[in-house]
């Protein structure tokens, strides 16, 4: 009868504490047991991965094993329909694993990344409250925008068709809150960011190189 994996555990903790071997076997087994059992759950790979997880930095996803921060190559992106953002939960630039932040255009992504870094040291935080969306996503919006202000020509001023949105080619993100957008108006340019419309403070785009200078703002998404 040794078909019991743990049979031998108790003597081998014997053989590492002689003294209270000598003292009890009964309490050698119940210490030898409980040390054994409890350093397979707390230890090893899959206890490091999860406690890793619990501390992702820039409030988003856990580093990739180069460390970069919330890179395509890290966790896989999760279904959220269309772009929409995940319920219950806000995004920062770093969380790629959300299609919303993930399929964004990768020059786009990186310099909003760059700016959320440098904006964090000014006590300023960066949140997505709208990037990538598919055309059915946008098609939405619009349906939408046309019931609450009465017209197409009325809801373009502020949400635009799939075939001209920068949101659907994954060229356009929409941050949040109103600090962010404050910020990033008075400093994107250094990271070739640049705000587009007058009426939409929240919505950039990579429209000049790296400290160029910003083409004026439209009047509106109509425009």
């Amino acid at each position: 009868m040794h078909d019991d994996p743990t049979a031998d555990r108790p003597r081998a903790a014997a053989r590492r504490f002689p003294g209270r071997a000598a003292a009890g076997a009964g309490a050698v087994v119940v210490v030898a047991l409980a040390a054994a059992w409890g350093m397979t759950a707390g230890s090893g790979p899959a206890a490091r991965t999860a406690a890793t997880a619990d501390h992702a930095p820039d409030g988003g996803e856990a580093a990739t094993p180069d460390g970069a921060e919330g890179t395509r190559s890290g966790a896989p992106q999760e279904d959220t329909e269309g772009g929409d953002p995940p319920e219950g939960r806000e995004l920062t630039p770093f969380d790629t694993r959300y299609p919303a932040v993930g399929r964004l255009d990768e020059r786009l992504l990186k310099a909003v990344q760059e700016a959320a870094r440098d904006a964090r040291d000014d006590g300023v935080e960066f949140r997505i409250t709208s990037g990538w969306r598919s055309r059915e996503h946008q098609q939405r919006l619009l349906d939408e925008g046309i019931e609450k202000y009465g017209s197409e020509e009325k809801a373009r001023q502020f949400v635009n068709t799939p075939q001209k949105s920068t949101h659907v080619s994954g060229k356009a993100v929409d941050i949040g809150p109103t600090d962010a957008d404050d910020w990033l108006i008075r400093n994107g340019s250094d990271y070739g960011l640049c705000q587009v419309y007058n009426n939409e403070m929240w919505h950039f785009e990579l429209l000049t190189g790296r400290g160029g200078t910003c083409p004026a703002p439209l009047r509106d998404a109509a425009g």
